[in-house]
């Protein structure tokens, strides 16, 4: 596989959420990952519908671009196989808790007594300093820790989590640019480094970004929380016929949304001639604005905002989502083979560039797949790896259902 992280290794020792989507996102960018997992798997594994043990929806997209070895790091021959690996890589990341990973003598200094310029990522749930370090993190943890049941409150009157991980990918993303940045300064330096990424923290900045707000000075200069976005009415619109997201912002807009809907005198009402005062009396805006696209469909809608350059933009379903016409037209889906799963959708990366690789992305690996060919790259004989498969220092993947009929059909 080509990239632009092509030839970077990365040792991925990550599990979960978190961690497997920053290896995800360096995987698609062209680096090579190697995925250690336990003889269980990584618990991903078993999270949504499978055609087979060990391989879910969600392991589907979060293992691609990786290879899979078994390791039992609690025998000798099993980390004698890490180091190895551990002295050919660029990169080892993990998301475990630092107690656990010194237990597992996968700390930084143990990966730099195998690699003196490895670029070490610790994701963690909590910096080290405060009070919750070393505790438990979990997406929804974390959630409501940065305020967003809270914000979902104010905002609807429920305290409700964000459905999706976003904790999860949020923080995977602040990984994959602190590796980035790390193998950038190793490029120019020459020397490897630990960095740590914390979930609370990073969550806490993203949350506080918009809604410190008057807080940001000090003295303050008013409340936490930016009415824009805790205003009631902050939701989709309803039209005659379903929903529609409309988001004019300048006062050039905002005339022109007036316009269109046939009230070109609130242009000129003080209570929203300007961002300061729309800001200030936005949940009485935005009322106004709902009652007028009650009225008509959203096609409708849509043709005259796009008419009066207003942006708006159909709301979605997750179906909807599925079939949309842009994600259809710039090949966003991709219906492809999976050697083992049969027929499976692939989402495509939304970085590209003109180093795209050019050979067919890896597909996720079933639980082991990988363990005979790693091990024959890092020199082991044939007899040695067979002692490791007799006991349990690695494993081969089991026989999935598509080889089971095949095996029946044959009579075998």
């Amino acid at each position: 596989m080509t990239g632009l992280l092509d030839g970077i290794k990365v040792l991925d020792l990550t599990t979960m959420g978190t961690g497997p989507y920053t290896t995800q996102i360096l995987g698609e960018l062209g680096a090579e990952i190697t995925k250690v997992e336990t003889p269980g798997g990584d618990a991903v594994r078993g999270v949504g519908p499978a055609r087979n043990p060990g391989m879910s929806a969600m392991f589907i997209t979060l293992g691609r671009s990786k290879r899979s070895i078994v390791l039992d790091l609690k025998k000798p021959d099993g980390r004698l196989v890490l180091e190895k690996l551990a002295t050919q890589a660029d990169v080892v990341i993990h998301n475990m808790r630092k107690s656990a990973a010194r237990k597992l003598g996968l700390s930084y200094e143990d990966m730099k007594r195998c690699n003196e310029t490895v670029v070490y990522c610790s994701i963690l749930g909590f910096g080290d300093n405060g009070p919750y370090a070393g505790l438990p993190a979990y997406d929804d943890l974390i959630q409501g820790l940065v305020a967003l049941p809270d914000l979902t409150g104010r905002a609807s009157g429920e305290p409700r989590y964000v459905p999706l991980a976003l904790a999860d990918r949020t923080t995977g993303l602040f990984a994959a640019y602190a590796v980035l940045a790390a193998v950038v300064a190793r490029l120019r330096t020459g020397m490897g480094q630990e960095v740590e990424v914390s979930m609370f923290e990073a969550l806490a900045g993203f949350v506080l970004g918009d809604h410190l707000y008057g807080e940001v000075f000090s003295p303050s200069e008013g409340e936490m929380g930016f009415p824009r976005h805790l205003a009631p009415h902050r939701k989709p619109f309803r039209t005659s016929d379903g929903y529609i997201g409309v988001m004019p912002y300048t006062d050039r807009q905002w005339t022109a949304l007036f316009k269109a809907v046939g009230a070109p005198e609130l242009s000129a009402d003080d209570r929203f001639a300007t961002v300061y005062a729309r800001t200030a009396n936005i949940a009485d805006l935005y009322s106004l604005v709902s009652d007028f696209l009650v009225t008509r469909s959203t096609e409708d809608w849509l043709r005259t905002f796009k008419e009066a350059d207003v942006p708006a933009m159909q709301t979605n379903t997750l179906e909807t989502l599925r079939d949309d016409p842009h994600l259809a037209a710039v090949g966003f889906f991709q219906e492809v083979d999976h050697p083992s799963e049969g027929r499976v959708w692939r989402m495509s990366p939304p970085v590209r560039s003109g180093q795209d690789a050019s050979d067919p992305i890896r597909e996720a690996p079933r639980l082991g797949e990988n363990s005979r060919e790693l091990l024959e790259e890092l020199g082991f004989e044939h007899e040695q790896i067979q002692a490791f498969l007799e006991d349990g220092v690695t494993a081969l993947p089991q026989a999935t259902n598509a080889d089971t009929k095949e095996s029946n059909k044959n009579g075998q």
